[in-house]
Parts: C-alpha cells; sequence; structure tokens
C-alpha cells in the first residue's frame, strides 16, 4: 500500500526533460504552469500521480509533467483513466482535455465517467474550436463561428460544458480562465473533492480563435464581467457594487445595484456550493444577457464514488473464497478431445 503522508515538492520536481512545444501565447503553457505550481502544495508524490490525456492541443500535457502518464485516443481519456484508478485506486488520476476531445467523440465516455463519480480531476480545457486539426468549429463553438468546416458561419446551438457534466450527474463543478491568479485554488479545490471533480477552463486558442473570451478576460472587461463564487460568501462583483438575487416570482437570477455596500438590502444571493439548482443557473448565465460569467467552484455535493464501490464490491464477492485460476479456467462448456483421427465433414 503506498504512503498517503504529505510530502515536500518543488514546481521543479514536476517538471519533465521535454521542450514545452505550443503556439507562442498559447493559453496551455499558463495552465501547465499553475498545475506544477499547484502540485506541491496538495503534498502529493509525483510517482503516485497520473495525467491521463486524449487527442488534441491540450492532449500534449502527459509529456511535461514528472509523473506517470497516458497519451491516449481520439476520446477516450476517461475509459482509459478509468482502468487505471480500478487497478490501483491509490493512484491520483488527473485526466486532461479539450472541448472537442471530451464532447463531441468523447462525449459518450465524458458523460459515463461522470455519472460513475470516479474519483479523480478532470481539466477541460475550453477554446471554443478544433487547434491541433486547424481550426475547425468544435462543440462548443458559438453560433456564427466561421471556420474550414463552417465557412458561411456555424447554426449549431453550441454546447455548454457544465450543463453537461451537471446533467450528467457530476458532483463537482467549477470554471477559471487560463492566466488567471485564482485557478490554482479552484486546482487545489478540486484535488481535496472525493470523486469526479470537472473544471472548465477558458482557454485562449492565439491561432484559431484568438481573444474569443476577451469580453470577460481583458483586464478591462474584468470587474463587470467575471463572478468570482466563494461558498458562504455573498454574490458579488464589479467591486461589490452588483450582486446576484433570485427572482422569486419567474425563479431566476437577477442583477441588482449593491448600494453603500449594503448587499443583504439589495437581496444578494449567498453561494452555497451544495445548491443544484441555483449552480445550473449560474452556470447558464450569458454576458449577452447582462450577467457576468460564474467563476470559480459552483458546485460540490459529494457522494460515495464509484471505484470505492468496486473495491467494496470486490471484497465482498471474494471473502472466505480461496483463489483457484485453473478451476475457473475449466469452469462451465467445457469438453475433451478423445480421438487424435477425428475428421470433420
Amino acid at each position: 500500500m503506498n504512503d498517503m503522508t504529505p510530502v515536500k515538492t518543488s514546481p521543479k520536481d514536476w517538471e519533465t526533460d521535454q521542450e514545452v512545444r505550443w503556439c507562442p501565447g498559447c493559453g496551455d503553457y499558463a495552465i501547465l504552469k499553475a498545475v506544477q505550481r499547484t502540485m506541491p502544495e496538495l503534498g502529493v508524490k509525483p510517482e503516485n500521480t497520473v495525467f491521463v490525456s486524449g487527442i488534441g492541443c491540450s492532449s500534449r500535457f502527459p509529456y511535461y509533467m514528472e509523473t506517470y502518464g497516458f497519451h491516449t485516443i481520439h476520446g477516450r481519456a476517461c475509459a482509459v483513466a478509468t482502468g487505471v484508478k480500478l487497478a490501483n485506486p491509490e493512484l491520483d488520476v488527473w485526466i486532461i482535455t479539450g472541448d472537442g476531445d471530451a464532447l463531441s467523440i468523447g462525449g459518450n465516455h465524458t458523460m459515463h465517467l461522470l455519472r460513475r463519480n470516479l474519483n479523480c480531476q478532470i481539466l477541460l480545457f475550453n477554446n471554443e474550436i478544433y487547434g491541433l486539426t486547424k481550426g475547425q468549429y468544435s462543440p462548443t463553438s458559438r453560433e456564427g463561428t466561421k471556420t474550414p468546416s463552417t465557412p458561411f458561419g456555424s447554426v449549431d446551438r453550441p454546447a455548454t460544458p457544465c450543463a453537461f457534466a451537471l446533467g450528467s450527474g457530476a458532483r463537482f463543478l467549477a470554471r477559471a480562465i487560463d492566466t488567471h491568479k485564482n485557478l490554482p485554488n479552484v486546482l487545489k479545490a478540486a484535488h481535496a473533492h472525493q470523486g469526479a471533480a470537472f473544471v472548465e477552463i477558458f482557454q485562449n486558442c492565439i491561432v484559431y480563435n484568438a481573444d474569443v473570451f476577451a469580453d470577460f478576460t481583458d483586464k478591462a472587461n474584468a470587474a463587470p464581467n467575471q463572478l468570482w463564487l466563494e461558498d458562504g460568501k455573498p454574490v458579488l462583483f464589479d467591486g461589490g457594487n452588483k450582486g446576484i438575487a433570485l427572482d422569486r416570482d419567474k425563479l431566476q437570477l437577477k442583477v441588482v445595484e449593491v448600494v453603500d455596500g449594503d448587499w443583504q438590502a439589495a437581496g444578494v444571493i449567498v453561494h452555497d456550493v451544495t445548491n443544484r439548482s441555483v449552480a445550473h443557473m449560474l452556470i447558464e448565465l450569458r454576458l449577452q444577457d447582462g450577467f457576468p460569467v460564474a467563476l470559480g467552484v459552483i458546485f460540490d455535493d459529494p457522494r460515495p464514488t464509484f471505484d470505492s464501490a468496486v473495491i467494496a464490491q470486490n471484497v465482498a464477492v471474494s471473502k472466505g473464497k480461496t483463489p483457484d485460476l485453473q478451476g475457473l479456467l475449466a469452469k462451465g462448456q467445457t469438453w475433451t478431445v478423445e480421438k487424435e483421427n477425428t475428421v470433420f465433414g
């Protein structure tokens, strides 16, 4: 059994000797550095950690982490990660994926991992485009997005990753921005959650979808358009001058002005990470409707994990039994060929 006692490491202990190769200015660089800076704070061992990825720009991630890793096939990172975790439940499993990898060809596997609640962390890099295959539209691309595969503009309604995850039964949902200082805090919260922790990271593709999130990520736009959530704290933004309240007649959220810091008088709600209904409403807030983008830990309500249930079941069914491989192989439909000159025809 692995020793789970916290250990002391430095960011350098999590860096490989591989040259990091993404397009200059890609948001993946910032995410990689945030993860490498965060791992020492978790007190975990590199040799007890596994990064599993699918296919896409983000999926180069395991090459750059001084841990065990799998660069798997398109959309199958969740399936491979499930096998890794069940084979050795003591491993700390991280899944690195993108909006195309996880929600298109891998949508089925992502859904089942979330509903099963495997104890792992899923980091979905969302740049609303297929970057590795040269800029085709992805499941999260906005309507009207012009790409080589949608030259006249996409007519698809985009998927919302966190809404997909919540609908699939996820018990932990968070959002962050590739270059934001709060990303490490989100990563630490995801790691602390026992179960499948789903983190959507808004990531800038500098080549094929540059600045698609600038309306809320740019410094000038941050205060009025970023809503950083904290459990037990009032849901405020724009320097505390605005907040989110519940319209009880329509059962939907609304923006309210906060005068002289009196958020209670304005009816601002207090964030409760266990409230699934409000989490869904926060996920669906849209800038074009006058709302900020909900960021940070949106939902965190643990339940028993898939891997713990499988382990408990295996212990129960094997109790009092003696392993007998030969008996297992000979059990059931078996036969003996007695004649060497058997003629077939």
